[in-house]
């Protein structure tokens, strides 16, 4: 006779059992008493264990550049070369770089020498022609047509890197400049010298042969990188570095941050299984370069490499020749980098490989929110406010209009009619009153609450009440994002990432009655 089984423990008898309670009462698991400007946001579950390979991009991911420094360079650098070598006048060389003025996820409209923010519905938020902010009156009259706005076109350009804001930024000066000074203003051709110029001196090494003068100027060692990287191995991950600069200047930055920081790895190199420079992302992903052998010197060793080796320096190569070579594909291989076009969205429409994206902004942006989480509050107490005013509003006007068709219709009337329609005109204006009253207190918050963020542009995620175009990208192909690498540190190798159940609005107003 077979023996009943019992009936398995439900959630509240676990939760019952003393030692559950001290455990999740006391975790030592750091990740949860993590600040949340460090904590790695998750919107398509990922299981660590299942990541056997871990690859890096190097600029803004392991590098962490000190951001106006940087970009302050490169303007004038940009700068430079379109007076010295594109003729454009001497008197632009006073130009000054305003960090504040330029975000991740803007768009340059070269036809009209606009740069506007979008929300994720593609339409036109704030916009500028050079620095002066457009009215709403002017946005709708341009990008509120029966045009679609596509930004594949020529005529866009999407400033989705942290590399590209100097070149936005000069853009809006040059043209505030010019026109000031009522010269004729070509704002295509002036976006695409600029963008030609900027591109120059990322090409011929100058720009990075500026910042290897003083490294410690533009970059800031991150201590809890190494121990990161360690952890990872300590978990039986292999790692991989896969980034476009080439060998020396990839080798310069890495020896300044990871050479002699743990003894157990008296070179950078020994922390990565591959290196891969000079590959030329996005074109790693969708073309078919060889892979070519290098030595210590940056000379080629090998014109096409059959084999990787540990502790070997590899250039340009291929997605297809690196699973192949390595022996790792898929979902097997988790990438982390910077740049939501070149390290996530391509990778992810060619590859299988799991993501993660580094925002650099992201710290600043929750400290932010969290330093002003009154102004939210009181954001979502209004929204909540004038939806219910709206409905009621609606609802009176409704009884209103019932009355005066009945005055209309003539015959015989109700005697209190009259003082109903009244009251009813009273109450609505009331409503009214206090539904002005709400609007006109969410556009002071709100406006307070934005410009505080970024006096231009608000948050780097947000667009009024919808999430921005770039904020929307991060949610759309990133596994995982993040503010530094490093934050894996206080993850386990083994962790599981789990997503937030998805809702709809339907689902959302349900949750909202039951609470």
């Amino acid at each position: 006779m077979a023996i009943p089984k019992s009936p398995p423990d439900t959630v509240q008898d676990v939760l019952r059992d003393p030692e559950v309670q001290r455990l999740l009462a006391h975790p030592e698991h750091q990740g949860l008493e993590l600040a949340k400007s460090r904590q790695i946001y998750t919107n398509r579950s990922l299981k660590m264990d299942e990541i056997a390979l871990v690859g890096f991009d190097m600029d803004y991911t392991l590098a962490v550049y000190s951001m106006r420094q940087i970009e302050e360079l490169a303007f004038h650098m940009t700068l430079q070369r379109l007076v010295e070598k594109r003729g454009y006048p001497a008197y632009l060389t006073a130009l000054k770089y305003d960090h504040e003025f330029v975000i991740r996820g803007l768009v340059v409209d070269k036809d009209f020498g606009n740069i506007f923010k979008m929300d994720r519905h593609n339409h036109v938020g704030r916009c500028y022609h050079g620095r002066r902010q457009l009215t709403l009156d002017e946005r709708r009259a341009l990008y509120q047509t029966n045009e679609k706005i596509r930004l594949s076109l020529p005529r866009f350009a999407w400033i989705d890197t942290l590399f590209s804001l100097p070149e936005a930024c000069l853009y809006a000066e040059i043209i505030e400049a010019q026109e000031a000074r009522g010269e004729k203003v070509d704002s295509h051709k002036i976006y695409d010298d600029t963008r030609e110029s900027i591109d120059e001196v990322h090409r011929d090494g100058s720009l990075k042969a500026e910042l290897g003068k003083d490294l410690g100027r533009y970059i800031k060692p991150d201590p809890e990188l190494a121990p990161a990287l360690h952890k990872l191995r300590s978990g039986g991950k292999k790692l991989f570095v896969l980034t476009n600069s080439l060998w020396d200047y990839t080798d310069a930055v890495m020896r300044f941050l990871l050479d002699g920081r743990l003894p157990e790895y008296p070179s950078w190199r020994n922390y990565f299984d591959y290196i891969v420079v000079g590959a030329q992302k996005p074109a790693f992903f969708t073309e078919h370069r060889p892979f070519v052998e290098l030595n210590d010197a940056g000379q080629v060793a090998k014109p096409a490499a059959e084999a990787f080796e540990r502790g070997k320096i590899y250039e340009s190569g291929n997605l297809f020749d690196f699973e192949r070579l390595t022996g790792f594909s898929g979902e097997r291989v988790l990438y982390v980098g910077d740049h939501i076009y070149g390290d996530i969205i391509r990778n992810r429409k060619a590859s299988q490989w799991r993501t993660c994206f580094v925002v650099q902004e992201l710290e600043k942006e929750i400290e932010y929110t969290e330093e002003h989480a009154e102004d939210v509050q009181r954001l979502n107490e209004l929204d909540a406010l004038r939806a219910r005013l709206d409905d009621m509003i609606n609802h009176h006007k409704l009884l209103l209009n019932a009355l005066d068709r009945k005055l209309e219709r003539g015959g015989p009337l109700p005697a209190d009619l009259e003082s109903r329609r009244q009251r009813e005109k009273q109450d609505l204006e009331k409503l009214r009153r206090a539904f002005k009253a709400t609007l006109a207190e969410g556009a002071a918050v709100e406006a307070r609450f934005e410009t505080g963020a970024n006096a231009y542009w608000g948050l780097v995620f947000k667009e009024g009440n919808e999430n921005s175009r770039f904020g929307e990208q991060v949610e759309d192909y990133a596994d995982l994002y993040t503010s530094r690498v490093s934050n894996f540190l206080y993850y386990s190798p083994m962790q599981v990432f789990r997503s937030p159940r998805a809702t709809m609005p339907h689902e959302r107003a349900t949750l909202l009655r039951r609470g």
